[in-house]
């Protein structure tokens, strides 16, 4: 089988197998243009803009498949509008590439509530912007944190750090805009907790310590009886109090008799309570 190799001089073998190799060679350079289709290259349409059934449409009938590679949200975007294509625009590639796209979602993504209470309006609006939410309504409060922070709002109502919430959406500050003026002492005898709370936090004031006497298994349902800083001075002037400041409180479960000055006339209960307070 291998007479007719061995048969012939070494230098004609040699010189065969240059010949044989190079003509291999010639073959597959010659052929590559039809292997790779070299010649049949098209024009990258453009899809920026594009919803993502326009993009499709076009792609397809230019001759190239269509796969969504990523997404993202814009809220200054359609929904699902195309933000990027791989290849770009006008780029001349091979027939039946893949365009890769990235469209913005059809619905926002959830984001955790920061705690923005107690930052200054500045740095909230950053943190919030840092987010993708944005900041709503901003109403000022008399409060010794000037161009703090002190409520939360979504909706009109308070939302708390770590709530899921869409991005883009708006959240309301309440903003304290110093000590502001002050204000004369309210009158919080007769009223029951939950009243005396709704009184102190339209006026800006705190509510600082809440004394318990015997008896009081309901505090919303209690009854102020005596508090402090009281309405008057030793001389009778009324005082007054700065929005910010605290007043604290003493209930009972028996509802005082107040007169018009808002002074308790029911001595009797005052009285009693003391001496249960001091055993």
């Amino acid at each position: 089988m291998f007479k007719f190799i061995t048969s012939r001089p070494l230098w004609v073998n040699i010189l065969a197998g240059v010949i044989l190799a190079l003509a291999v060679f010639c073959l597959v350079i010659l052929s590559l243009g039809w292997l790779t289709n070299h010649n049949d290259s098209k024009t990258v349409p453009p899809v920026l803009g594009k919803t993502l059934p326009q993009a499709e449409k076009i792609l397809s009938d230019a001759g190239f498949t269509v796969e969504v590679q990523d997404s993202v949200f814009i809220d200054s975007l359609k929904p699902l509008q195309i933000v990027r294509q791989v290849p770009d625009e006008y780029e001349v590639v091979k027939s039946n590439r893949t365009v890769y796209l990235t469209v913005n979602r059809a619905i926002p993504p959830l984001v955790e509530m920061p705690n923005i209470v107690g930052y200054s309006l500045r740095s909230a609006e950053l943190t919030l912007q840092n987010l993708g939410l944005k900041l709503g309504d901003t109403t000022f409060r008399p409060d010794f944190a000037k161009n703090s922070v002190l409520q939360q709002l979504y909706n009109g109502v308070d939302i708390q750090p770590g709530a899921k919430i869409r991005v883009g959406s708006k959240i309301d500050l309440v903003i304290g805009n110093g000590l502001g003026s002050s204000v004369a002492v309210p009158n919080l005898i007769g009223l029951t907790y939950a009243e005396a709370k709704t009184v102190l936090s339209d006026k800006g004031i705190g509510l600082g310590s809440v004394i318990i006497s015997g008896g009081v298994t309901d505090t919303s349902g209690a009854f102020v009886y005596k508090q402090s800083p009281d309405r008057f001075d030793i001389d009778g002037s009324r005082k007054s109090i700065r929005p910010g400041q605290i007043i604290d409180v003493w209930l009972s479960v028996e509802r005082p008799v107040v007169d018009s000055t808002g002074a308790s006339n029911n001595g009797q209960l005052k009285d009693s309570l003391q001496e249960k307070e001091q055993q």
